[in-house]
């Protein structure tokens, strides 16, 4: 469930790519407006992750994420009705649009985390967080071609209105069927007890909430004051860089420097998409399979992000490539290094508190969403300024290699963090 969820989520962030074309088009906006108009989602999902995480935190995963997947699906509907305002009126609905959307969207990394902490013993949540992870790279298998033709039939505002409206009925959906391991009707006690002595934490979404037991500000404090945590946090930021240029530039790059058609655009995207989707079930795989043959949590996680980031950076190769086919092949291997190293909401599943696990997600989320916000303008910058892609590929490259740092120099021993003075007295 975690996964369907996660790939219309991130359907519905790239809806904004595979209609960006259509709206330059239509709104006469430059590189540098589209940049903002790419970043809107970002900035208030950054802003919103901390409040998001305290919601999952004091209300549960259940019914936070349901109003949160609902929520952002009505603004995706209604972001397909700027384009009935003319000039600037429609340039600032879009991006209000697009600002409520990534408010509405923040807990619900958090909450995956959170679901993954309390459903799945240690040694088999790499996998369980990389199957989640991964549905960012099969929303854009699965959506990319058909918004691209519904853009093609029926204008870009068709895929707001189609996205929003099967993100409604998937909210539902998950009302019915989501419950924490305790409360599910159809749990044994032997799975229950498997789970929990595997390091599941079991009473995270009970049915009967606890009160808080923590200082919201001084666990923030605390958990930005531990090195490890602050190595991941920023580990993030580098790693999601990849992730906002493959939803934003990635299909202008297509049209733009490769002189693609929008609907071809829209299927050539699948191709390293799916190399992504392989690369992040095989990173979760490869980092059980390590734990299981007893290495350690700092080992078993490092070893597939480091490795994946490696292969990220090969994208900068695309810069010296003239064959569109070989192009593909190159942004596929990084996205499948990407896929392999997107192992962060295991990480932080690993090492959050019990007490603030989703408020440790959430800052994870902040970090690296900040991204988003940093990402899209830059590169809309890089682009105006030279007119070509060749230095927005170095710019991604650079951040797969800071993201090794990170892990390799400054997380230290991977393990999980115990608040001590932020926790509030019973």
């Amino acid at each position: 469930m975690l996964f369907v969820i996660t790939t219309i989520n991130y359907a519905d962030r790239a809806t904004i790519s595979i209609a960006a074309p259509g709206i330059r088009k239509e709104l006469g906006l430059d590189a540098i407006q589209m940049g903002f108009v790419f970043s809107a989602f970002a900035w208030s999902y950054v802003l919103a992750q901390l409040p998001g995480g305290w919601l999952l935190d004091r209300f549960g995963s259940k019914i936070t994420y349901f109003f949160s997947i609902f929520l952002w699906s009505v603004f995706t509907m209604l972001t397909g009705t700027a384009g009935f305002f003319a000039g600037g009126a429609a340039v600032f609905m879009l991006f209000a649009l697009r600002l409520l959307v990534g408010a509405a969207e923040a807990p619900s990394f958090p909450g995956n985390s959170r679901i993954a902490s309390s459903w799945f013993p240690t040694n088999e949540r790499g996998l369980a967080a990389a199957i989640f992870n991964s549905a960012q790279y099969f929303a854009t298998v699965l959506f990319a071609p058909i918004m691209g033709w519904l853009v093609h039939s029926y204008g870009w505002h068709s895929v707001f209105f189609v996205m929003g409206g099967l993100g409604i009925v998937m909210a539902f959906v998950w009302l019915k069927v989501i419950y924490g391991p305790k409360d599910h009707p159809s749990v044994s006690q032997s799975e229950l007890k498997y789970i929990q002595d595997g390091g599941a934490l079991v009473d995270l979404d009970g049915a009967q909430k606890a009160p808080a037991q923590v200082n919201t500000f001084a666990a923030i404090k605390e958990l930005l004051g531990n090195r490890m945590l602050l190595g991941v946090y920023i580990g993030q930021y580098a790693i999601t860089t990849l992730t906002y240029f493959f939803l934003t530039w990635f299909p202008v790059y297509l049209v733009q420097e490769r002189h693609m058609t929008i609907l071809k655009a829209g299927f050539v995207a699948s191709v390293p998409a799916i190399a992504g989707f392989l690369g992040g079930v095989a990173g979760g795989w490869l980092s059980d399979r390590l734990a299981k043959r007893g290495y350690s949590l700092s080992v078993s996680r490092k070893v597939p992000i480091v490795l994946g980031m490696l292969m990220s950076m090969s994208m900068i190769a695309c810069n010296y490539i003239e064959t569109d086919m070989l192009v593909v092949a190159v942004m596929s291997l990084a996205f499948f290094g990407k896929g392999v190293g997107a192992l962060g909401w295991a990480v932080v599943s690993d090492t959050s508190p019990k007490e603030a696990g989703g408020l440790s997600g959430a800052l994870f989320n902040t970090f690296g969403n900040t991204a988003g916000i940093t990402t899209p303008i830059v590169i809309g910058y890089i682009v105006q300024a030279t007119g070509s892609f060749s230095g927005a590929l170095v710019f991604v490259g650079a951040n797969a290699a800071l993201a090794i740092a990170c892990y390799l120099f400054i997380v230290g021993d991977i393990k999980r963090f115990s608040l001590s003075k932020s926790l509030i007295a019973k």
